[in-house]
């Protein structure tokens, strides 16, 4: 297995691209927005830099990983005689399942169809696929060049052939799989979507204030940051997207997201991403202002 397509430059694709090209693959990452693959390619680029500084890597390792992506606006032409897909696009299922329907028709019959979503059934995108036997779910953890973890879902119908090539792989990348059955959220998201979710509600019941949530949980749980600050590098949105499919597989009311998260999506305060959340980034990318809002 050579050749990786991915489709989606957004943070969860560039960084899949980034580190499949640093380990010799040929990878072709696609977009339907130039814009973005700029954005992408830049972000690589620019993490690889760090990597150099920091001398994990060689001036001459950055410019063979680069050299080993090839970008594209159009689905057809960029996974052709390629050996995996790995779809990183917007975490909405309707697109997800377009996307591999525009998959089933173009790939060879033997390209390993992967999703990188991380709560929607690997079982319902394969089923617009002819030989869903192909499809899997490939779970890299944010940001992906750094993250050791991968979560592997195995659908209804995915083979074990499909899954044993798919971890050799992820150990190729020198991650650590962690398979999984299909089931909303999996194993990462069905334990931290409730814990972030129950942070906001406790901060929405006034218990205590933004900072002093996240305090408890860093410096009493070990946790390397809060789940305030935790749900708004995730991004806002993503957070409410994941606890939507679980409450909607489980129909479970533990899973409803708290009124605060579904407001503040709504208000389009979605965390680093727009520049404000719990925290303020206006200034900095860390955590250190809570939001006016808030504070």
């Amino acid at each position: 297995m050579k050749n990786i397509a991915v489709i989606g430059a957004g943070t969860m694709g560039n960084g899949i691209a980034h580190t499949f090209a640093q380990f010799g693959y040929k990878v072709n990452l696609i977009d339907i927005s130039e814009e973005s693959l700029d954005k992408g390619m830049k972000t690589i680029s620019g993490n690889l830099d760090r990597m150099v500084s920091k001398e994990k890597i060689s001036a001459a390792d950055k410019e063979a990983t680069l050299s080993n992506i090839t970008t594209f606006t159009d689905i057809p032409k960029g996974v052709k005689e390629i050996d995996l897909v790995v779809e990183a696009a917007t975490e909405n299922e309707d697109l997800k399942l377009k996307i591999f329907k525009q998959l089933d028709e173009n790939c060879s019959a033997e390209t390993i169809l992967a999703s990188n979503t991380s709560s929607i059934s690997i079982t319902k995108i394969a089923s617009v696929v002819s030989n869903p036997e192909r499809v899997i779910g490939m779970h890299f953890m944010n940001p992906v060049p750094i993250m050791k973890l991968v979560e592997i879902i195995c659908g209804y119908n995915t083979s074990d052939k499909v899954t044993k090539s798919i971890m050799e792989l992820s150990e190729n990348l020198k991650k650590v799989p962690v398979e999984a059955n299909d089931y909303p959220g999996f194993v990462a998201n069905r334990i931290l979507m409730p814990m972030i979710n129950e942070a906001i509600e406790t901060f929405y019941n006034n218990v205590a204030g933004v900072k002093e949530i996240d305090t408890v949980m860093k410096l009493g749980m070990a946790h390397p940051m809060g789940p305030l600050q935790l749900a708004d590098f995730i991004g806002l949105d993503v957070c409410h997207s994941i606890l939507e499919v679980m409450y909607d597989g489980f129909k479970n009311p533990k899973y409803a997201p708290c009124p605060l998260l579904t407001n503040m999506v709504m208000a389009g305060k979605l965390g680093i991403k727009s520049g404000e959340g719990f925290y303020d980034y206006s200034e900095s990318k860390k955590a250190e202002k809570v939001s006016s809002q808030f504070s």
